[in-house]
């Protein structure tokens, strides 16, 4: 399958002056999960009891997304907590603590260093309690192999400052680029949040479909928080610092259910691949990181799964996609009036045809839509490409141009094989255009 990546997506971060993105490229810090894994998994349980606390106070939020941190630029942060005066709690990785805050202004902290889980544990239940909250979580950790209740896990872990200030850093760019990439979506998406499960940062779009009930069975998870989580189809992008199956710093997507074709998708960038043991697409934290321009590197991973998942899963996108999301410019509204709009509006379709190709253009507003087509003989033609900028989503600019080759076909006396995974998708929503197809 040949995945439509569009430039448009890619190129999302165009308001930066030249000097900002310069700098910001260089902020792509080298990370080596060898070398701090050790730290890496004391921060993770230490996540893990400040999100349990998390979780015991929140009332639930579709997908767990009431457990969850966020990245801030000092560290990762609960935000509000509902219990006592209310209460907030803040990894500050510059200043290497944890600090509390509640409702009241009283703040409370301790310091983040050689330890053990066990003694991070009470240094916890005690700065809750200074704070006026009731310190109540599960004491035993999740999505972790052997796991050790928290007060029971005594053996020494090292603290890597410079190790965790990278990692923070890479955070802090990585929660950039995800944010810009969830502004081209209409439909329901997930915060891009932190899970102290499997300490993983991530961003999921949603169909809006029912999915199957997930078999759930994951290690130290209950099954019907997995079953929960996953009760909608999704198409889900994430950053994992290492661990779980991969001794290296990596991008993931996947989706659920995966569609037929998924795994064999055409995906960029070249250095991403399908792994077959976490039956996921990875692109290696490196080939961002060491590239020319990392932002546009980690797009073209973020959009061409997002794209081959949507497109062979039959998403509804020319309603759930929309342009990606400018500093000061308000989205073109694109409310349903039942009205067609004019040509001088949105546009007219224009056919350019050769004598063994041809294609269908649409500009709209300066920007160009466009499907290509090849002859097969005189009596069939085959339309192979569809590509539609990001700043024309949400306004059927895509299905517009394969309603012209329908009629141009009709009137032609002619057949389509619609090669292109777009047109299928039309065709396939369009049971009044089956007339035209191709019978084999």
């Amino acid at each position: 399958m040949a995945t439509d990546l569009r430039a448009d997506d890619v190129n999302a971060f165009q308001w930066r002056t030249p000097q900002k993105e310069k700098e910001s490229e260089m902020n792509w810090p080298a990370l080596n999960y060898l070398d701090w894994r050790e730290t890496c998994s004391a921060l993770h349980l230490y996540l893990q009891v400040a999100g349990k606390y998390r979780l015991a106070h929140s009332p639930w939020l579709n997908h767990s997304w009431n457990a969850t941190f966020y990245v801030t630029p000092a560290g990762f942060t609960s935000s509000l907590i509902p219990d006592g005066p209310g209460i907030e709690i803040l990894f500050d990785l510059h200043a290497h603590e944890v600090v509390g805050i509640n409702g009241e202004g009283h703040k409370v902290s301790f310091p983040l260093e050689p330890t053990t889980v066990a003694a991070f544990h009470a240094a916890f239940v005690d700065l809750v309690t200074q704070l006026g909250g009731t310190p109540t979580l599960h004491g035993e950790p999740n999505e972790v192999p052997h796991p050790i209740p928290f007060a029971e896990d005594f053996r020494e872990r090292p603290y890597d400052r410079d190790a965790v200030r990278r990692f923070h850093q890479a955070s802090v760019q990585i929660d950039r680029v995800f944010k810009a990439f969830r502004t081209s979506f209409l439909g329901k998406s997930s915060p891009v949040h932190l899970f102290w499960g499997a300490l993983d940062l991530a961003v999921t779009r949603f169909s809006g479909r029912r999915a199957p009930l997930h078999p759930a069975g994951i290690p130290s998870l209950p099954d019907d928080v997995a079953r929960e989580a996953y009760d909608r189809e999704v198409s889900s992008v994430g950053f994992w610092p290492g661990g779980g199956g991969i001794d290296y710093p990596a991008f993931y997507a996947y989706a659920y259910p995966a569609p037929d074709g998924f795994r064999a998708a055409q995906i960029a960038p070249d250095a991403a691949f399908w792994h077959d043991g976490l039956s996921e697409f990875i692109l290696p934290y490196d080939a961002v990181q060491s590239a020319a321009e990392p932002d546009a590197v980690l797009m073209a991973f973020l959009v061409s799964t997002y794209e081959a998942a949507a497109t062979l899963a039959k998403w509804d996108r020319d309603l759930l996609e929309c342009s990606p999301g400018r500093p000061r410019r308000v989205r073109q509204a694109d409310a349903g009036s039942g009205a067609k709009p004019s040509a001088s509006e949105d546009g007219q379709v224009v056919r350019e045809d050769g004598s063994s190709k041809g294609r269908y253009l649409l500009e709209i507003a300066g920007h160009q839509a466009a499907m290509t087509y090849s002859r097969a003989g005189e009596a069939m033609i085959i339309i192979d490409h569809t590509e539609v900028p990001a700043a024309l989503r949400g306004r059927k600019v895509g299905e517009r141009l394969v309603h012209q080759a329908v009629d141009d076909a009709r009137q032609d006396g002619v057949a389509i094989v619609p090669l292109c995974p777009f047109a299928k998708a039309q065709f396939d929503r369009h049971p009044e255009w089956q007339d035209v197809l191709r019978r084999s």
